[in-house]
């Protein structure tokens, strides 16, 4: 079997099950031995347990392998986890670095046509075509997100407005003059502009955008329904991290209930995050993927740290590769208050289900008299913001109970003006941690 793509790529969202299965493994088995003779790191881990590549001979082989984690990318920094010479490598992609050194990716040529491929697939799903104006607000450079969504979109024949991040009001008039019809940024970010947009007197609804494309941070349904309401288009959800190879390992289709994996490409796993343990489709649990056909960079059993299950039942658009819920939390941005466990999706969701708020919202952790606290900073409404005393008075009281009643804490809720918090034309970063350590 050819491990190449036919020319019709939107075919394989649809391929035989069978057919997809004997795909896999045969490119599980050429980047498991690839990953063995050319990443030390690998190959060690490997031999301590006593196996060789030639332990795979199913697919469900795969959970005898080691996990890779995303220290291993920082204890190796920078190119100790490539697989092939660095003649080959003809694109290095870095995350920000604010934890430390960043985490480092490189592509060869095969690996950046294969992004290529996966993202046009992937805006595909979303109903776009080469008749679509696709504005790409996400940064470029070093960070994925940019010119992974712009080169998916040249090879789907649109015209693609490369904005990147920032500058926002002229954004909004490309956007306006140029007759944006989709966008892909995050959804922060997206939110902003309407705001913006607003704020000088332009109505998204009016514009020909129908379609954005958001990702590279956690969202709720709450989020995805606020955008779709006040800017009139549908808003979908895509997938990525640097480590496997950017935006377009997943993304949603027009029915959106769940991300569609490119699996043939990136393979996954769920597992229990506390014993590795591999639990079967429909259980939720941690994500963990397996490129199959990246060579600068192969990544054996990824751990994400998102938290998510593998949807069990078929997608009504007939797509065959199966999909995964939406990443609303991971087991890394968890924080625990009073024994209870927190995700900052659960207070997003509280939030939005409450009227009278915006989307912007800041969490507060703080120490007093040797115990931790949560306090929520939140936007009212311009609107309920003029009214003041007596309707704000109830909001507070509304979304300290909405918060309760899903984390089932009681939380010091602070209502702010509009326009205080501040804005992000990135990832938006919503935790402030000053709790005492």
């Amino acid at each position: 079997m050819s491990l190449y793509l036919n020319d019709d790529l939107s075919a394989l969202d649809y391929v035989q099950l069978d057919y997809l299965r004997e795909l896999q493994l045969e490119r599980l088995k050429k980047i498991v031995r690839h990953a063995y003779t050319n990443v030390t790191l690998f190959r060690s881990r490997m031999d301590e347990r006593g196996l060789t590549p030639d332990c795979i001979r199913t697919l469900g082989d795969l959970g005898k392998l080691p996990f890779t984690v995303k220290a291993d990318l920082r204890d190796t920094y920078p190119f100790g986890l490539f697989a092939v010479p660095m003649s080959q490598v003809v694109r290095l992609h870095a995350s920000s670095g604010t934890t430390g050194k960043p985490i480092v990716v490189g592509y060869t040529r095969q690996d950046l046509d294969i992004w290529m491929q996966v993202m046009k697939r992937a805006l595909a799903s979303c109903g776009l075509t080469h008749e679509d104006v696709i504005q790409v607000s996400y940064g470029y450079g070093l960070f994925t997100g940019g010119l992974g969504a712009h080169y998916g979109a040249e090879a789907l024949g649109a015209t693609v407005v490369p904005t990147s991040g920032g500058n926002t009001q002229r954004q909004i008039m490309l956007m306006r003059d140029f007759g944006t019809t989709a966008v892909c940024c995050t959804p922060s970010y997206f939110y902003y502009m309407v705001e913006q947009a607003a704020a000088v007197g332009i109505d998204m609804h009016k514009l020909p955008i129908r379609a954005g494309i958001f990702g590279a941070e956690p969202w709720t349904e709450e989020m995805r329904k606020r955008i779709e309401h006040d800017a009139g288009i549908k808003a979908y959800d895509i997938y990525g991290l640097s480590e496997i190879i950017g935006p377009g390992v997943a993304i949603e289709c027009c029915c959106q209930k769940g991300m569609h994996i490119f699996e043939d490409h990136f393979y996954p796993e769920i597992i229990n995050p506390e014993t590795g343990e591999v639990l079967p489709d429909g259980e939720f649990g941690e994500l963990v993927l397996t490129t199959l056909s990246k060579y600068a960079m192969p990544m054996i059993r990824y751990r994400t740290r998102d938290l998510t299950r593998i949807v069990a039942e078929p997608c009504e658009c007939g797509r065959t590769i199966r999909r995964i819920e939406r990443i609303s939390s991971r087991s890394d941005d968890m924080f625990i208050i009073r024994g209870v466990n927190v995700f900052p999706s659960q207070i997003e969701t509280a939030l939005l289900s409450v009227e009278g708020t915006t989307a912007n919202y800041n969490i507060l952790l703080t120490t007093e008299h040797g115990l931790d606290n949560i306090e929520v900073d939140v936007e009212v409404t311009e609107e309920l913001f003029s009214d003041k005393v007596r309707s704000m008075e109830g909001l507070q009281q509304r979304l300290t109970a909405a918060i309760e009643g899903v984390i089932g804490l009681r939380v010091r809720v602070k209502l702010v003006a509009p326009n205080t918090i501040q804005r992000s034309e990135g990832k938006a970063r919503r935790v402030i941690d000053h709790r005492e350590r």
